[in-house]
């Protein structure tokens, strides 16, 4: 009888190892942006647009969303007539991604906002907020041009100043903040490491941000508009 019981205790101990150890092999797997899942989300797409006379399979954002967060695939429009299920990398899965479309009127492409920048800003935007509640504006350190601010995260409370991991360099990314009051990702640093090695001229007064998102899965989202000076990114004010 003893002998069962623990023959019934180590099968329990097991299931319940595995129904733990799986979830996280399943997570582990579903940070990555595969090709193959980006490849059938697009191929999806085409597919429905194809079906419906030109309509996308989109969430609708309004005209005032910033460009690369305007066009969020509906997956519910996708599964299950085109696809099984939505990747299990998507937000709608669990995962760390929400698919989008770019250049959606001349030629819809799949990419990817990296969720875990959103939840970085989410995360610094409300101990900023805290601050104001009782400092009415946020400690602004210095200008870093028309518009653009760095802020004084010591004097907010902040243990250390706070960054957002690129998701192309994997180099940490300052957070800055915006006429309008939002938080902004300060893409520089990647959009420089761009310029060295494109080949594409760009004049002052061009938005040069498709640098970073043409040949990568991912969109600069929650960023500012950058153009070109003296073969340096900055940022992109009324005065270039």
């Amino acid at each position: 009888m003893k002998k069962v019981s623990l023959f019934i205790l180590l099968m329990v101990c097991m299931f319940t190892l595995s129904g733990c150890l799986y979830p996280e092999n399943r997570l582990a797997q579903n940070q990555v942006p595969y090709p193959d899942q980006l490849a059938s989300v697009q191929s999806a797409v085409n597919q429905y647009k194809k079906d419906t006379n030109g309509l996308l399979p989109i969430k609708t954002r309004d005209e005032k969303t910033p460009m690369y967060q305007r066009y969020p695939v509906d997956f519910t429009k996708l599964t299950p007539k085109y696809m099984s299920d939505a990747p299990g990398n998507a937000y709608e899965s669990g995962g760390p991604f929400q698919y989008v479309i770019m250049d959606a009127e001349t030629n819809p492409t799949i990419k990817l906002i990296d969720l875990h920048t959103t939840d970085k800003l989410r995360d610094v935007k409300l101990q900023i907020d805290m601050y104001k509640d009782n400092n009415t504006y946020p400690a602004i350190k210095k200008v870093i041009t028309d518009g653009v601010y760095m802020l004084n995260y010591k004097k907010m409370g902040f243990k250390e100043e706070p960054y957002v991991i690129s998701p192309y360099s994997h180099k940490n990314l300052p957070i800055v903040m915006g006429a309008d009051g939002q938080l902004y990702i300060d893409y520089s640093v990647d959009l420089y490491e761009q310029l060295k090695k494109s080949k594409k001229q760009y004049k002052e007064g061009d938005d040069i941000r498709d640098l970073l998102y043409t040949n990568s899965p991912f969109v600069p989202a929650y960023s500012l508009p950058y153009t070109v000076k003296n073969g340096e990114p900055v940022f992109k004010t009324n005065n270039h």
